[in-house]
């Protein structure tokens, strides 16, 4: 399968392309060559990953398949006005670039995976998350800016939609590895003994292993059936007291602190929300489309990543 693919660099990106590299073609749109070619030296030797100009193709028809993963980090930084309007722009443009490109084809690629985030459902404010399970059919959202860019970013995506492009949507959760992403941010306080839970801990965290992560992007690639909303979170969610404690002992660690919320607040501002509310988030459309989890228990997988 020949794969146009963004955000190549980034933690699920690589992944992808190490793990697949042996079955597909890969061409990647990348604002870094020195970085590609840092990263994936050996796939470029071997002719199996080329960088292409999203700029200069004037349509899609040599592609088999779309993968969209580029954006901005979203808790990087503090969520200034300026660092807002570069979160969503990074992710809004290159999509609406993509469809523009799959409506001009002739012969579009059979399928579109872009990227989005449980962010989409907002905050879950039941006083009891466990009651209220998330899957892909919830529509209580909560109005706030992640579900915002979120949105948009869907709402566009969509547009490639025809009889010929299937359009599936990557309602992505905390996704685990063994270097960066979310647990790449906690290692340091948490190796030191100094990590605990985020205020009172009871906020579901909705986590997905990265192996996880890319077998299901495969298989939403070879299963027609699916479409629309995917949740990518494992069948478990836990809360950050579980998730917390659970990370600790996988690194033989105590788990004696908590960080208090005004503390938060203060570091992070408004991005703060994304760790104090939590979400009960579900992988329905997988699990009803024939997708078998790796790591489903959050002490196994966590484990895998210690071990790997």
């Amino acid at each position: 399968m020949k794969i146009l693919l963004t955000g190549a660099t980034g933690l699920i990106g690589q992944a992808f392309i190490k793990h697949y590299a042996h079955l597909h073609t890969f061409h990647v749109v990348s604002r870094s060559a020195k970085k590609l070619n840092q990263i994936f030296h050996h796939e470029m030797q071997q002719g199996v990953l080329e960088k292409v100009d999203l700029t200069l193709l004037i349509d899609l028809n040599a592609y088999d398949a779309v993968i969209n993963l580029a954006g901005e980090p979203i808790v990087d930084k503090r969520w200034s006005d300026k660092q807002k309007k570069r979160i969503c722009n990074s992710r809004w443009d290159i999509t609406e670039r993509l469809v523009a490109l799959i409506k001009a084809s002739s012969a579009p690629p059979s399928v579109f995976i872009s990227g989005s985030a449980i962010g989409i459902y907002g905050r879950q404010t039941d006083a009891n998350q466990t009651v209220t399970p998330i899957d892909e059919g919830f529509t209580d959202f909560h109005d706030e800016f992640a579900r915002d860019i979120c949105q948009r970013w869907e709402a566009i995506a969509l547009q490639a939609q025809s009889d010929a492009t299937r359009v599936c949507l990557l309602r992505t959760g905390i996704v685990l590895a063994k270097s960066g992403g979310a647990l790449g941010k906690m290692k340091v306080p948490f190796s030191l003994g100094l990590g605990g839970p985020v205020s009172s801990g009871q906020q579901i965290m909705s986590w997905i292993h990265l192996d996880d992560m890319v077998q299901a992007i495969a298989h939403v690639l070879a299963t027609p059936a699916l479409q629309g909303p995917i949740n990518f979170t494992a069948p478990n969610p836990v809360s950050n007291a579980v998730f917390s404690k659970a990370y600790a002992n996988s690194l033989h660690r105590p788990c004696l602190f908590t960080v208090p919320k005004l503390a938060l607040r203060v570091l992070m501002g408004e991005s703060a929300d994304l760790l104090l509310y939590g979400q009960h988030v579900v992988p329905k459309a997988l699990l009803d489309n024939g997708y078998e989890f790796t790591h489903s228990n959050i002490n196994e997988a966590l484990a895998s990543l210690r071990s790997a």
